[in-house]
């Protein structure tokens, strides 16, 4: 359990590729004190495949990772953890699929960052197998989640350690 809660914390870090996802997860974990999942690593192989040549998944892919991603999160909370899981969840229906495998104790660290700054980003990575190529794509589904329960927005113009220190005091608010 965290010190922020009675309840064990199930946070989701999300955003488009590039806004630093599994960087702030794994800090936010770190600094919570619970458990962080790389949400890339369920992907099934078809999934990174098709990414990997540059082809933007449907829903029909994303249903299975979703699923998957859920299972984590029910999982951990049933053992009485916490857990920070780093996945895009770019529309509101993936959201709502996800805070239904938590029961409703969910909580969305929102990434926002602009697209020039998500492009330079994407373009200085290595050995990821999202090419920058799907960030139009992805920016083209995200439903930014403004106004949905337990969310938070936190910039990306920033360290690292800046981002994870506004994402843990947004939190704590709303907590």
């Amino acid at each position: 359990m965290s010190e922020l809660s009675k309840t064990p914390l199930a946070i989701i870090v999300m955003g488009v590729s590039g806004s630093g996802k599994s960087s702030v997860g794994e800090g936010v974990a770190a600094k919570l004190g619970i458990h962080f999942i790389e949400g890339d690593a369920l992907h099934p192989a078809a999934n990174v495949e098709k990414m990997s040549k540059g082809i933007p998944l449907t829903d029909e892919d994303r249903w299975p990772w979703l699923e998957k991603i859920g299972q984590e999160i029910a999982a951990s909370l049933a053992k009485g953890e916490g857990i920070s899981v780093s996945c895009s969840a770019l529309k509101r229906t993936y959201r709502e699929r996800l805070r239904a495998s938590a029961g409703g104790h969910l909580y969305f660290i929102y990434l926002h960052g602009s697209k020039e700054l998500l492009s330079r980003r994407m373009g200085e990575r290595k050995g990821h197998f999202m090419p920058a190529s799907l960030l139009e794509s992805q920016l083209q589904t995200l439903e930014v989640p403004t106004g949905e329960p337990g969310v938070v927005t936190v910039d990306i113009d920033g360290t690292i350690d800046a981002i994870v220190e506004a994402a843990v005091k947004s939190l704590k608010a709303i907590l």
